[in-house]
């Protein structure tokens, strides 16, 4: 396995911020980074899935033929495509379980889960094409979609680079323009994560997660681009604590330029998402001396974080119903976050451990 690393270390960050985050009124979820900040662990998720998809073009796939890249990625695509359909049913699962184990009926309309038994027939089929979403589970749907294009990003980036960013780029802004989102079905409403507007977060993390032209660039500049990313994430800290937000009714058309919608990646998120990597960019080396631990641990889960993820996501969900039963008791809060974190490493280190067992095989059958 290859060691701790700032993609793996940052994206571990990531999926532990996450899994904090989407159990509503823990009492840790006020320590976490979108207290303090106008972008969250969805921005940095997903800016590093473009980062990390570079490095697997640059890497055994850069000398290959486009026939492979696109085998290879659109493989990768299905498996997140395959996980996300079990993620979701297993959480259907879950709350159905809850709901008859606790006496508690309305517990089967959390997170938009109703249509799945008031409509199953429906429910299933959206919940296949992906228009329909629980919420908590929203933004692997996000992922599948960007794992889908990610060939056509290589390949544009191969072939015509100069095309990608302003290609990004136009989608970006005629989707906030117009207000254009993907639909959901069949309850009626909007991608939680519009994959139009978010797909430019995903490139960009591509096209600074190389060696040349953009990458190389901000490199150059690196000591530059801190000191402008500096009032930027303050601005955005600022923001956090006064919950600032601007008023939809003052704000001028096309209005989505200039709100913090998450949806649609308003502009000044984006901004700030880049903001917080020029600021934070290379300061692995640094947290991995003063805190080792630390940095081999949260790297585990981000070199595997696909299955850490969707054990997070339930274990998110599990906590949620634990809150339910206990309430707000800081030590069973502490208990949950203990427990969640320990299961998300053994998940991680299992998944090591099937991958070294599968090499040992292979190497014995050579």
């Amino acid at each position: 396995m290859r060691p701790p690393n700032e993609i793996d270390f940052w994206r571990g960050f990531a999926l532990v911020t996450i899994f904090v985050n989407h159990i509503p009124g823990l009492y840790f979820e006020r320590f976490t980074y979108r207290n303090f900040s106008l972008s969250d662990s969805a921005e940095l998720f997903v800016f590093l899935a473009g980062w990390s998809m570079r490095v697997l073009v640059d890497g055994p796939g850069y000398a290959v033929s486009p026939k492979w890249v696109l085998l290879r990625l659109e493989s990768r695509a299905l498996a997140v495509y395959v996980a996300q359909i079990v993620l979701a049913q297993v959480a259907i699962a879950l709350l159905a379980a809850a709901s008859l184990a606790l006496d508690a009926p309305f517990l089967l309309d959390w997170h938009n889960a109703s249509a799945v038994f008031n409509d199953p027939v429906r429910a299933q089929i959206g919940l296949v094409l992906l228009t329909y979403q629980l919420g908590y589970f929203n933004i692997l749907p996000l992922y599948v979609v960007l794992m889908f294009i990610a060939p056509i990003v290589a390949l544009l980036h191969r072939r015509a680079r100069p095309v990608l960013l302003p290609f990004s780029l136009s989608i970006y802004v005629l989707a906030l323009a117009l207000g254009v989102n993907v639909p959901t079905w069949p309850v009626e409403g909007d991608w939680f994560f519009n994959p139009l507007a978010w797909q430019l977060l995903y490139v960009s993390g591509f096209l600074l997660g190389g060696g040349d032209g953009l990458a190389a660039a901000a490199r150059r500049h690196h000591r530059r681009l801190r000191l402008f990313a500096l009032p930027v994430v303050l601005l955005g800290l600022v923001v956090a604590q006064t919950n600032f937000s601007p008023d939809p009714i003052a704000v001028p058309p096309p209005k989505l330029f200039f709100l913090f919608d998450k949806t649609f990646l308003s502009p000044a998120r984006f901004l700030h998402s880049l903001a917080l990597v020029a600021l934070f960019a290379g300061s692995f080396r640094w947290i991995a001396r003063q805190t080792p631990a630390p940095a081999k641990f949260l790297s585990l889960l981000g070199r595997n974080s696909l299955n850490v993820f969707c054990a997070g996501s339930l274990l998110s969900l599990i906590g949620q119903i634990l809150r339910f039963l206990y309430g707000d008791l800081v030590a069973a809060d502490a208990a949950v976050v203990m427990l969640g974190l320990t299961i998300m490493g053994v998940v991680a280190w299992g998944s090591e451990w099937q991958d070294r067992m599968r090499a040992s095989l292979a190497k014995r059958s050579d």
